[in-house]
């Protein structure tokens, strides 16, 4: 039987490899499957990881019907036996639904990934629906630390950073440009503690060489 799952956890837990690693793990038994995903680090129409894997996928926006992508691709006697979808936090609530029809009118498996709560600590809209919604609900067993050590369970965004509480929920960042140290928007991961601290690394660090800490020498 057909199942809608959603695998989540933090980001650099490594959601994108699995979702490629599922995929190819279909693909390898003969299965047919179609990759979704949604504002990708690497880009529009692509889904990456941060090991420096890729393919080709499908960019869902606002305006993506899922039913009415696989009952046209069926009809066009395409042939589907999953969907693979990444970064479904950003994904609607009709989304979700759409792809919960899909698994319980047409019998095809989707594997959903995605971040649970946003930099204020808040339901993704995608995220929330999925938790409602899906059949198995799988946290990765792969933990990202917090700078301090401490398995990190809270997504911050920095500007320049320093940690912000404010904004837009989505606000795409580039986390890993060589060309700027410190890029102006980015994001990172960080136990409750420091969460509620607003403690980042560049925060702490420069905590660590403020002269009020240094010990007298």
């Amino acid at each position: 039987m057909a199942e809608l799952n959603f695998y989540s956890g933090t980001m650099d837990c490594g959601k994108s490899t699995l979702a490629l690693q599922m995929d190819h793990t279909h693909r390898s038994r003969g299965r047919v499957g179609r990759v979704f995903t949604s504002r990708d680090r690497a880009g529009e129409a692509t889904l990456s990881s941060r090991l420096g894997l890729e393919v080709d996928a499908i960019e869902v926006t606002p305006e993506l019907h899922f039913w009415h992508y696989v009952v046209d691709e069926l009809t066009q006697g395409g042939r589907i036996d999953y969907l693979v979808c990444d970064e479904a936090q950003f994904y609607t609530r009709q989304h979700v639904d759409q792809l919960a029809k899909v698994v319980d009118e047409l019998s095809i498996d989707v594997f959903a990934f995605g971040i649970l709560t946003d930099f204020r600590s808040r339901l993704f809209e995608g995220s929330a629906r999925l938790v409602e919604l899906a059949d198995r609900v799988h946290t990765l067993q792969v933990e990202a630390l917090c700078w301090c050590g401490e398995r990190a369970t809270h997504n911050a965004r920095t500007e320049n950073g320093e940690m912000v509480t404010e904004g837009e929920v989505i606000v795409v960042g580039d986390t890993e440009d060589e060309d700027r140290p410190e890029p102006s928007i980015g994001y990172e991961v960080l136990c409750r503690r420091h969460h509620r601290r607003r403690m980042t690394a560049a925060a702490a660090r420069a905590a660590a060489l403020s002269p009020d800490v240094l010990p007298f020498g």
